[in-house]
């Protein structure tokens, strides 16, 4: 078995594709019709958003995140903390943490989506 996807739950599913797209450099993948569901390109997974709305339609109650109690965390790794972290602050993502080296050798830095989810920003772990 693989992970296939990760589905977060959003206001507005093209206005977090397009954050994504500019804080990241991910390339959107498809955004349905209804604009109510959307993929990015990001590796082996694929990284989806669906409307709160569209869930709430399909009989779930989903919350939205909570920026000072983030329940997980989506992970990018690249081999410029500083200089990613620094360019989605321009895109629109709220600091969390600066980029700083951890004890273990790999840097990382966080920062806040445009919903609120918490983005780790860091440097691949060496085995």
């Amino acid at each position: 078995m693989q992970l296939a996807y990760t589905i977060l739950y959003v206001q507005d599913v093209p206005a977090t594709l397009d954050f994504y797209q500019k804080a990241f450099g991910f390339e959107q993948k498809m955004l349905h019709e209804s604009g109510d569901y959307g993929e990015l390109e990001t590796g082996q997974t694929t990284l989806s958003f669906s409307s709160l709305s569209l869930m709430e339609e399909l009989g779930k109650k989903p919350s939205s995140p909570q920026k000072n109690h983030p329940s997980f965390e989506i992970a990018f790794t690249t081999d410029n903390v500083p200089k990613a972290f620094d360019h989605a602050l321009k895109s629109g993502a709220q600091p969390v943490q600066e980029p700083a080296e951890m004890p273990w050798g790999q840097t990382t830095a966080y920062v806040s989506d445009l919903n609120g989810f918490l983005v780790e920003i860091c440097t691949p772990i060496k085995i």
